[in-house]
């Protein structure tokens, strides 16, 4: 295979032992004979969802789920159960971690509408809400959807909206923190506890997922925030200061992960403070932000939300699983200027400006992936798509079904443009829940669309083209530079970095197409700037004029539906050195895995049930990896 970049030629070769395995050198045989001892690096990659909701939270409950917490950890850990709708449900191969996040907000009262208890038949949206979800089916569906419509509009009625201090909210919350302990299996799987903190103003979307450290007895001391005054606030400046209260309490530790700003028409990744009347972000809102949100989830079932094609036009890629019609109840219909603050590469770019500006970066963040499944049972495989809802279980109908419309606006989603999921992957050192929390606290993780791809990326000045050859790719990755989601010290002298990316096939998936790296710049005029450079690839394709890699090709046979691995390679790895550095300027870099291409869910669908589709329903797809930058900057080490 012949391999090529800008600066370099690019070597891949066999990756059976690529993230960890050493060799025996002078320097190593000169202090110990054993290449492991004094080994301090992360040497294990684990896969999980930290984006769960079971039949508590009152969407979930109120569509039909009737999953429960422990039913999430049971089938995480590779259990079959029985789905919402009665069909068995397995995952291919068990998790390593999960959290169960189920809404803050109203936590509790799906179980009292159900059962039709006295308060909530007293009020007459309870007794609609009570009738329509123990009727189940569309029904239930078509009033879960028009309860989220109403509490993104700030109408829910008070005696629905369950707050800390009631009874049956404090009681979700112990049987949600009692399941996670349960299942926790320090060294086999990992359970976080945490929670969903669903912030809605006007439709636009800023939730995040809030998660915690430390073990049930920390966790249960005071319950989840939420975004109802007078007792919570749809501000995340709000948030954060009532994580700092509860760390400051409980002595424990927290972090919080933004998800869909595709859906928060312009709010996710703002210039200005949208709570403030518009006036501009300060050093304080750029240090707090930093500080408690580490990540974002960029990807999930409502939408990939790495890029977008109208703010990425030289990027092929850009455009994949977009979800961009309007905000999350499509009260408000998309425009182009919107998408800038809703985006992860226009938010790093925009973080960049900030820091600048500021002095220190808001927008400072790792990328990772979660389901944001409403079923409790986390599925992120096309072949085993289940929905992210009781009423999308597997049905003939259900790729052709609106999932929200606005007749008014003319905004119409259908059920096909419903992604399978996304995962999370983190580099740790074991499997416990310090290890996983402390590594997305470090941002040493990144962002799968489903697929277990395993990826390393570094940064450092002095890798060579030697380096892609080394079967201890961590050991050299570390001793030479810094893993994903660390800052580059700043340039003394001429030198350019240079990056170190190695990745391997998913076992039980596809082969891969190329690794390529996206870097984002402040150039001379202090205007943030973007290129995809291929770094490595499969196959003897050659760049063409224009300097685009051509496509891999497809084996898929849509008639099964199925693929092979004919084309494309089962480990990539090379170095890239930056052609285009300029030690003055503020920059980030990542990288994206592809695959090469498969078949979507929409596939399976069409030959499991006998259907027809529209032409314009994607029926392939080629999933990927992201994973968190590198940053660089001359003014390194004073927290930008």
């Amino acid at each position: 295979m012949q391999h090529r970049t800008v600066t370099c030629t690019i070597i891949a070769v066999s990756l059976v032992g690529i993230m960890s395995m050493p060799v025996i050198s002078a320097d190593t045989a000169n202090t110990s004979y054993s290449p492991y001892a004094d080994r301090e690096y992360p040497t294990q990659v684990l896969f999980g969802d930290v984006h769960v909701h079971s039949g508590l939270s009152a969407d979930a409950g109120g569509g039909g789920t009737r999953l429960m917490p422990e039913d999430a950890y049971r089938f995480a850990r590779g259990d079959e159960v029985t789905s919402n709708t009665g069909l068995p449900l397995k995952i291919s191969r068990p998790y390593d971690f999960l959290a169960v996040t189920d809404h803050s907000d109203g936590m509790g009262v799906i179980t009292d509408i159900l059962k039709g208890a006295p308060n909530i038949m007293a009020d007459p949206y309870g007794r609609e809400l009570n009738a329509a979800f123990n009727k189940g089916g569309m029904t239930a569906k078509k009033a879960m959807v028009g309860m989220i419509a109403r509490f993104a509009q700030g109408d829910v009625p008070v005696a629905l909206n369950y707050q800390p201090g009631n009874p049956a909210y404090r009681s979700a919350w112990e049987d949600i923190v009692s399941a996670g302990q349960e299942f926790n299996e320090p060294g086999r799987f990992t359970t976080l506890f945490g929670f969903e903190w669903t912030s809605l103003v006007n439709g636009n979307n800023l939730h995040r997922v809030v998660l915690m450290r430390d073990d049930a007895n920390v966790a249960k001391q005071l319950e989840p925030y939420t975004t109802t005054p007078p007792v919570g606030s749809p501000n995340p400046r709000d948030l954060w200061n009532w994580m700092q209260d509860w760390e400051s309490t409980t002595g424990g530790r927290m972090l919080a992960i933004p998800h869909n700003g595709n859906l928060s028409n312009g709010w996710m990744f703002p210039l200005v403070d949208d709570f403030q009347d518009g006036r501009p972000l300060d050093a304080e809102y750029a240090q707090t932000r930093q500080r408690w949100e580490p990540l974002v989830e960029m990807s999930q079932h409502k939408g990939d939300g790495e890029a977008h094609p109208i703010l990425s036009t030289n990027d092929e890629f850009a455009d994949f699983e977009t979800w961009d019609i309007g905000n999350l109840d499509v009260s408000e219909a998309k425009t182009p200027d919107m998408l800038p603050g809703e985006y992860a590469r226009s938010g790093l770019k925009r973080g960049l400006e900030l820091g600048k500006a500021l002095g220190v970066n808001p927008y400072k963040f790792g990328m990772i992936g979660s389901t944001d499944t409403h079923l409790a049972a986390s599925t992120a495989r096309e072949e085993n798509f289940f929905g992210k809802s009781t009423p999308e279980e597997p049905r003939p109908e259900r790729a052709m079904v609106i999932g929200k419309q606005n007749m008014v606006l003319g905004l119409t989603r259908y059920g096909w443009e419903t992604s399978a999921g996304s995962l999370v992957a983190v580099w740790a050192k074991e499997n416990t829940r310090g290890e996983v929390f402390d590594a997305m606290q470090r941002r040493e993780a990144y962002a799968t669309t489903g697929t277990r791809i395993r990826v390393r990326f570094f940064g450092g000045y002095g890798f060579d083209d030697a380096d892609a050859l080394r079967r201890d790719i961590a050991r050299v990755g570390y001793a030479k530079g810094v893993p994903m989601g660390s800052d580059l010290p700043a340039v003394s002298n001429n030198t350019t970095p240079s990056f170190l990316v190695a990745a391997m096939r998913d076992p039980d998936g596809a082969n891969l197409d190329r690794v390529q790296v996206i870097k984002g710049w402040l150039d001379d005029a202090g205007k943030a700037q973007e290129k995809v450079y291929d770094v490595v690839w499969s196959g003897g394709r050659t760049p063409g004029a224009n300097g685009k890699l051509p496509p891999v090709g497809s084996t898929v046979d849509l008639s099964v539906p199925s693929w092979s691995n004919s084309i494309g390679a089962a480990e990539l790895t090379g170095v890239w050195t930056d052609p285009d550095f300029k030690p003055a300027q503020d920059a980030f870099y990542y990288a994206r895995v592809l695959e090469i291409p498969t078949p979507r869910w929409t596939a399976y669908d069409k030959t499991r049930f006998g259907i027809e589709l529209p032409d314009d329903v994607p029926l392939t797809l080629q999933e990927r990896a992201y994973t968190s930058p590198i940053w660089y900057s001359p003014r390194s080490g004073r927290g930008d």
